[in-house]
């Protein structure tokens, strides 16, 4: 078990102890639920009742914060305590032990390449013709068809699929069950009313620096490459089409569905469970809301909410008479009833 002491905690960061600077943390912990030896965090100035009552060793403040009452825990006084959360949380994670070498249980065809201080766990697979880049981490039951490409550094987790031809660039993150190249979505119906299957005969190609979330699905395309390029992060349970393109540092959260041959810029982000239609473009920079349903191309920068999805203020405009629909509707009634009156 690795432990931090506020010294060195306040050295690493350039930060001031203030209290006891031997006081020890093994982990990380929130500051309602903090612990001892447990490190944790003021970066909303809301939680700041929590700072004199959580049972953590260590809390990191920024270097403005003034307790307006004893504090028990020692304080480490920082340039930016949510900049120096992520420094912490990166050196804590890069000084974890690393797995290496390839488990007697798992299948590794004499003809792939497995660079130097990979770890392949039990029940692997590993088939002919894959090429697995320096320092990857390849855990249980894993499967890496023919043909198949994986970069440096690249980490995937228990269960992963990747099919026959599929390429996953470097310092990649695909966490478990996450599924690349099964078969695009793509059928014709034929004259006896049943549906004849086009053959997908593409690749799924994944740039470097992607993380993939748990249960996330990435079809290959029919013909050329699915593509998901350079910084993408995708969260849990989300579905990728055939022929899709992301472009570069594009979020997406959970349950976002993308049809097939859709394109999505770079720099966008998607919130949880948007859907997007076959063959539409969406711009650079382009934000959509939760729940949203795009059907019609965006251009770069705009803002979209609802289903269909409108430009933002549109939108919050249109929300705003819908929640007044039963006191105007009251209000129609009256006038048509004056109206009415009035003509009499």
């Amino acid at each position: 078990m690795m432990e931090f002491t506020a010294e060195m905690i306040a050295g690493f960061l350039g930060g001031e102890v203030i209290g006891d600077k031997n006081a020890k943390v093994h982990t990380v912990s929130s500051i309602e639920e903090g612990k001892a030896g447990s490190l944790t965090y003021l970066t909303n100035p809301k939680y700041e009742p929590f700072v004199y009552t959580t049972g953590a060793s260590i809390v990191l403040v920024d270097s403005s914060f003034t307790p307006s009452r004893p504090v028990a825990a020692t304080l480490v006084r920082v340039a930016d305590a949510g900049a120096c959360v992520l420094r912490l949380l990166e050196m804590y994670n890069a000084a974890k032990p690393r797995r290496t070498g390839i488990s007697p249980r798992a299948s590794v065809a004499e003809e792939a390449v497995v660079g130097e201080e990979c770890y392949i766990g039990d029940f692997a697979v590993v088939e002919a013709g894959v090429r697995i880049g320096r320092g990857c981490q390849i855990y249980p039951q894993v499967y890496l068809g023919q043909g198949t490409t994986v970069g440096d550094g690249t980490i995937l987790y228990p269960g992963v699929k990747v099919y026959e031809g599929c390429t996953i660039g470097s310092r990649c993150i695909l966490h478990a069950g996450a599924v690349i190249g099964a078969d695009g979505f793509g059928f014709l119906p034929n004259a006896e009313g049943g549906f004849d299957k086009i053959p997908q005969l593409g690749n799924v190609v994944i740039e470097d620096d992607v993380e993939i979330g748990a249960n996330t699905c990435i079809d290959r395309a029919k013909t050329d490459s699915t593509v998901i390029r350079r910084g993408v992060k995708l969260d849990n349970l989300i579905q990728i089409g055939h022929n899709v393109q992301i472009g570069e540092n594009t979020v997406s959260s959970a349950q976002t569905g993308i049809a097939g041959t859709s394109k999505v810029g770079a720099n966008c982000f998607l919130a949880g469970q948007v859907g997007i239609a076959d063959h539409v473009t969406i711009g650079d920079r382009v934000k959509i809301g939760s729940k949203s349903g795009l059907d019609k191309d965006v251009p770069d920068g705009e803002i979209r909410f609802g289903y269909p999805a409108l430009p933002g203020m549109q939108y919050h405009r249109a929300a705003n008479v819908f929640k007044r629909l039963p006191e105007l509707d009251k209000r129609v009634l009256a006038l048509e009833k004056e109206i009415t009156e009035l003509k009499k």
